[in-house]
């Protein structure tokens, strides 16, 4: 059997499956002999997945050779870990754990977001053509859950599964009663102080611990939209506090949050990243001051009578929904850039191009994750505000 062989084996397998042909590899002669290329020698395992990172283009479906090798066997997954390189440098999404991690530092990555009236489910897709009318590639999927004081937005890796005990869940939304502030969760994140510590007081094995931390119980931002006391019309207000990612993270040499996996998904190849910083658990144990993100003002167009951004062809039609996120006032001191470059930087973009499809783009220093969060908040109807 040969590697190409292999891995069109591996990308007709549920992910499941994959985890296991490690273990099934002992089961017939026949398989032993399929699956020896979990015996290759780590110097010439290391130059094959090399290859193979380089030679797919960094695109979906080709990105699937990949996350194949990756799930070969543990040394295949340890290997490739270590030859993927995070999206603040490659703009690619391999793994799931790439969806907690920084975008890129120069340019934004486009996605867009499907909505369902019905289900009340939004879908989100990395785009694989700059044309808005591809199928695009599945990242992540919200349900919206109406409660009698609030609105939760649950976030999954899988649109099939929303439970927040489930492997997929990421985390959730909240709104308040009026829909003009909402908390991020993060329902994957090992807090290092507070209950964490308690915990580990009355428990010597660290491993126990994190299987015991809560679900969704950690914020990790703060979305704010201005109330409109006088009911003018005009664009939202809105302001973002990144509760884990400090105000030098805007620098040149600045750092931004980098989980290293999911926690509550054990160590499976494509939820892990070998070396990655940890994520701090929210402001109050934050050294430096929080990134603060707000929109962009739009400039009144006298001829078309009407508020407008600049959103590079991305947008195509006018809603009260469109924004455009910087970091706001001094938090985009310090990168080098004149002031007027530095609020021209685009963080975060979202728009309108059809009934129910609207484009997302995000980069560095905030995740896909972050950035879908944010998103979903401009879907809640709050009358306070318009």
């Amino acid at each position: 059997m040969t590697l190409r062989s292999l891995i069109l084996e591996m990308r007709s397998r549920p992910h499941r499956v994959v985890h296991d042909l490690a273990a099934a590899a002992d089961s017939t002669p026949e398989s032993s002999e399929a699956y020896c290329w979990s015996e290759i020698p780590e110097e010439l395992l290391r130059e094959i997945l090399i290859r193979v990172e380089a030679a797919d283009g960094g695109e979906w479906p080709s990105r699937r050779s990949v996350v194949a090798c990756a799930g070969v066997c543990r040394g295949w997954r340890l290997l490739m870990n270590e030859t993927v390189v995070v999206p603040e440098i490659s703009s690619k999404l391999t793994f799931p754990i790439s969806l907690k991690q920084p975008g890129p530092r120069d340019s934004l990555v486009q996605c867009f977001i499907k909505r369902n009236r019905i289900t009340q489910s939004y879908h989100l897709y990395l785009g694989l053509t700059n044309s808005l009318t591809d199928d695009g590639k599945f990242l992540l999927a919200a349900c919206k859950l109406k409660h009698t004081t609030c609105t939760d937005y649950i976030i999954s890796l899988r649109s099939d599964d929303m439970s927040r005990r489930s492997q997929a869940y990421v985390g959730k939304v909240r709104s308040n009663f009026l829909g003009t502030k909402f908390t991020v969760f993060d329902g994957n994140l090992l807090p290092t102080t507070g209950a964490a510590k308690m915990r580990k007081n009355r428990s010597s094995n660290p491993a126990k611990v994190s299987l015991k931390v809560p679900l969704g119980s950690y914020p990790v931002a703060h979305i704010t939209y201005e109330l409109n006391v006088l009911g003018s019309r005009g664009p939202r207000k809105m302001q973002c506090v990144m509760d884990t990612i400090p105000t030098n993270a805007m620098e040149p040499r600045g750092v931004g949050s980098e989980p290293s996996e999911f926690p509550f998904l054990g160590t499976r190849s494509t939820f892990s990243r070998s070396q990655s910083k940890p994520l701090r658990s929210s402001s109050s144990h934050l050294k430096e001051t929080p990134l603060v993100l707000s929109n962009k003002t739009p400039r009144w167009h006298e001829q078309l009578r009407c508020w407008c951004l600049n959103f590079h062809g991305r947008v195509t039609v006018a809603s009260v929904k469109n924004f455009q996120l910087v970091a706001a006032g001094s938090n985009a001191s310090g990168t080098g850039l004149s002031p007027e470059r530095q609020s021209e930087r685009i963080i975060l973009q979202f728009g309108k191009v059809g009934k129910d499809m609207f484009t997302m783009d995000y980069g560095y220093p905030i995740s896909a994750f972050q950035a879908f969060a944010i998103c979903l908040s401009s879907f809640e109807t709050r009358i306070a505000c318009e």
